[in-house]
């Protein structure tokens, strides 16, 4: 028995096995997959997995789909495996549409949607910020925009998992980790 493949389905078909294995040669992973936690949006529940699991903190990306700066981080730094891995590692991480619908749970037990919880809550306006709480539910940092990169990124990670930010202010950590790269 002899099966013909139309050359679109071909086509397809291949260029979908090739986009993959050069992804997976990339170390380029799905942030929805490799990055972000699930989550059913009952943040206090996430607080008790975040203790549980011995995270240091709950990392909440607020987004939303038009944002350039969100696409950014998503394609180039959040799709990184050393980045999924040590934020894995030390944070739970979500996704907050900040125009979202969707009913959750905020960390204080109340049901309210997406968006209020990011624009009413979190003062939201600007996307992407990148917000880390601690696991009593205190917001310990925050930052708007995009990160200059997967570096960048990664030190704000350690900023947060070691604590730093209780002695200093991010600007005076990346400027000190930039000196240190210079003088390697």
């Amino acid at each position: 028995m002899k099966i013909k493949i139309q050359p679109a389905v071909f086509l397809f078909i291949f260029s979908t096995l090739l986009s993959s294995v050069w992804a997976a040669s990339t170390n380029e992973l799905d942030p929805y997959k490799h990055f972000f936690n699930e989550t059913w949006g009952d943040l206090p529940e996430e607080l008790k997995t975040a203790k549980q699991s011995n995270k240091k903190a709950i990392l909440i990306f607020f987004e939303m789909d038009e944002c350039p700066f969100c696409h950014y981080m998503k394609k180039n730094v959040l799709n990184q495996a050393n980045v999924q891995e040590y934020y894995r590692k030390h944070f739970l991480n979500f996704s907050i549409d900040i125009e979202g619908d969707v009913e959750m749970v905020n960390l204080n037990g109340k049901t309210t949607k997406l968006k209020d919880f990011a624009f009413k809550e979190h003062r939201v306006r600007a996307t992407p910020v990148i917000a880390f709480f601690d696991l009593d539910g205190k917001r310990i940092y925050r930052h708007t925009g995009k990160t200059s990169g997967v570096d960048e990124f990664m030190w704000l990670g350690e900023f947060i998992a070691e604590g730093l930010y209780k002695k200093m202010r991010f600007s005076a950590y990346k400027k000190q980790k930039r000196a240190e790269m210079i003088s390697k």
